[in-house]
């Protein structure tokens, strides 16, 4: 609901600036106040006088109004703000309101502002995978910040990647949920569990897999954009969440992922088997570091339980599951057989022969297959993409 709410729009100096005008008026045609401020790099990409006459309101770039010498107050702007929105975003800005730099209006802004503040990035598909860049993102979820990916597509410089801010009716359509006092998964309760497992061999060494949780917690944050209650039971995991609406459980080793969910389970409304659970442990955790001695070792192992199979034992016919399917070879057989055999009311297939999908990318490419085996195929996209593609096809199975 962004009637009556008041927005600042952040725009910094990326060739996706043109999108501010479209950003701004839909944000207008929807009822919000827009204030703008731009870097002084923005201003050659697109002109003051556009986004002033689409907001109706002056456009702001500098602290000081003009020769007099009054000031814009940014601590004014940063406290008369619901919201504030950078969009575009550029590895620039995002690295000054990562360390605290603000020798601009618009990261005096930010730092100053005490609403809740989202980053649109906008880069080019190197620029947005270095570390550097990844590191800053993460620092800005870390402080309570949200961040809409940006998208994959054909960028600026003729590359084509991950990189492109996202589209402006899917960052007003991102805002628009946030305010929005109820959706339609409100009173839902949703266990989501995510990452890998570690199955402890000694004191040092573990079993695990590459899992990063990315998958997982995309899911999280869209099913409580959606208004869910979610409980996220995630293994090992760098990932962090920004919904309030969002509660971590963290485990480590299967085991206690299955005890965990198998406590939230009877109480859920929906539940989605996301973690990568290692399928077997060592059967003796050693105590003590195992020394390097021969020139083999033998490490025995037995079976975890199957944690969406054992659950499904105990669901009703007012619960939705949801598994996914990480293969090599036979996909969608394979898909089919576990979907069937956990009851499962969708599994979300994903091939590791596809570029760009699986373990520790930021995208994923996936197709959902239901309990009448009607297949629905998606491109590459970015997880937090295909996780509203799934929470999407959960909300139409809440209508059937």
């Amino acid at each position: 609901m962004l009637k009556g709410r008041k927005i600042i729009l952040g725009v910094s100096g990326s060739i996706a600036a043109y999108k501010a005008a479209l950003i701004t008026r839909l944000l207008v045609k929807a009822g919000a106040e827009v204030k703008i401020v731009m870097s002084e790099a923005a201003l050659d990409f697109i002109t003051p006088l556009t986004l002033a006459t689409l907001s109706k309101h002056p456009v702001w770039s500098q602290f000081k109004k003009d020769t007099t010498g009054e000031w814009n107050n940014h601590v004014e702007l940063g406290l008369w703000a619901d919201a504030l929105l950078v969009a575009p975003a550029t590895a620039h800005t995002l690295a000054k309101c990562a360390q605290g730099i603000c020798d601009n209006l618009l990261t005096s802004v930010y730092l100053s502002a005490k609403c809740p503040v989202f980053f649109a990035p906008a880069m080019d598909r190197d620029m947005y995978q270095h570390p550097s860049t990844k590191q800053n993102l993460e620092h800005l979820i870390g402080y309570g910040n949200y961040v809409i990916d940006a998208d994959h597509g054909e960028l600026a410089s003729g590359l084509v990647g991950v990189g492109r801010m996202a589209e402006p009716e899917k960052i007003v359509k991102i805002l628009d949920q946030f305010f929005q006092p109820s959706g339609p998964l409100a009173g839902k309760k949703v266990m989501i569990t995510a990452g890998p497992t570690h199955e402890i061999i000694d004191p040092i060494r573990f079993i695990g897999n590459h899992s990063s949780g990315k998958m997982g917690f995309a899911l999280a944050e869209a099913m409580a954009q959606l208004g869910a209650a979610v409980s996220l039971v995630s293994g090992p995991s760098q990932q962090q969440t920004v919904h309030s609406n969002i509660k971590v459980l963290p485990v480590v080793s299967a085991h206690e992922m299955y005890e965990q969910a198998n406590a939230i389970f009877p109480q859920c409304d929906i539940a989605i088997f996301a973690a990568a659970v290692a399928d077997y442990t060592p059967k003796i955790k050693q105590s003590k570091k195992i020394k390097k001695k021969e020139t083999w070792l033998n490490l025995e192992l037995v079976k975890t339980k199957d944690i969406a199979k054992e659950l499904s034992k105990l669901k009703t016919q007012d619960q939705i599951t949801v598994g996914f399917a990480l293969e090599t070879d036979q996909e969608e057989a394979n898909a089919l057989k576990k979907l069937k055999e956990k009851n499962l009311d969708i599994i979300v297939l994903n091939s590791l022969r596809d570029k760009g999908a699986g373990f520790q990318y930021d995208t994923n490419k996936i197709s959902i297959i239901d309990h009448n085996q009607n297949v629905e195929s998606f491109d590459l996209k970015t997880k937090s993409a295909v996780a509203q593609d799934i929470a999407d096809k959960i909300v139409s199975l809440l209508h059937v």
